[in-house]
């Protein structure tokens, strides 16, 4: 394996919900001096293939990324795919079904915006929002900002838009796992301790859903994020080593949209890297 200091393996181009394209994150992965990185884009394998389609022979080494957003009857999960061919048709076929609910939930958002609060937007706009690869409720936000229905996208987010709830346009966590799996991928669940908004998983709630998970083929967990702590970084290592599961490291960059920079995962030094970041990274990288 070629040597690695710098990973980020969780990063959105604006083919979901980033604001940099796949290019610019591939240059600017560069110039931070990332050693090994992937593009995650929400139910999308299009940025990665066009990060493919740029690399250079001595390029930082990228693996293919993706991030389903799923729901069942026991709550929400983001499932990280790694390391799949991107023209296999099961992980084609996730993100087609991915897509499909995606393009429902943001015409019924803006039908439920214009009826109840009499938010209503240019044909233009909606046509050009419609047009994006992958809108979602950060796109609407910010035309809400732009034309002064609110003050941030934040507060389009947290107090209008998700007043409307869907119980079943998502994927399902065992779909995303399977299609990963059966496009020789390795799935991992994203930010494990983070639920649904505030919502935070710990003790024996993580333990009933890794079980659920791992029972579905799920092989890694991503112990290190940008908005973990130490605490519940330690919580997703033990668990790892409980259900012999791999351990990822990521940033969940989105350029403009968030306030997180690339790199930004809270892992140590290399020499205190987990046994199980290492397997990861000697079961992807030649």
């Amino acid at each position: 394996m070629r040597d690695i200091e710098l990973i980020d393996l969780h990063m959105h181009s604006v083919v979901s919900d980033g604001t940099d394209t796949p290019e610019e994150i591939l240059s600017k992965v560069k110039s931070c001096g990332i050693d090994m990185f992937s593009v995650t884009d929400h139910d999308a394998v299009a940025g990665c293939c066009t990060v493919l389609g740029n690399l250079a022979p001595d390029d930082p080494a990228f693996i293919t990324g993706v991030e389903f957003s799923c729901k069942d009857d026991h709550g929400k999960y983001h499932i990280l795919g790694y390391n799949y061919d991107p023209d296999a048709q099961p992980i084609n076929d996730v993100v087609a079904l991915g897509h499909g609910y995606r393009m429902r939930k943001v015409n019924a958002r803006l039908d439920f915006l214009k009826e109840n609060f009499g938010f209503d937007f240019p044909k233009e706009e909606i046509d050009a929002l419609l047009a994006l690869q992958n809108p979602g409720k950060p796109h609407i936000g910010n035309l809400m900002v732009k034309y002064g229905y609110v003050s941030s996208k934040e507060d389009a987010i947290n107090n209008y838009i998700n007043k409307l709830h869907f119980k079943s346009d998502y994927v399902r966590p065992e779909e995303a796992i399977t299609g990963i799996l059966e496009s020789g991928g390795i799935p991992v669940l994203a930010h494990p301790s983070y639920g649904s908004g505030d919502q935070l998983i710990l003790g024996d709630e993580m333990d009933a859903r890794l079980q659920r998970l791992t029972g579905f083929g799920l092989q890694g967990v991503e112990a290190f994020y940008s908005g973990f702590t130490p605490k519940l970084c330690k919580q997703m290592l033990d668990f790892a080593d409980k259900y012999d599961l791999y351990v990822t490291a990521g940033s969940d960059y989105h350029g403009k949209n968030k306030l997180i920079e690339l790199g930004d995962n809270n892992l140590p030094d290399k020499s205190d890297w987990p046994d199980r970041l290492t397997a990861f990274l000697n079961a992807v990288i030649p």
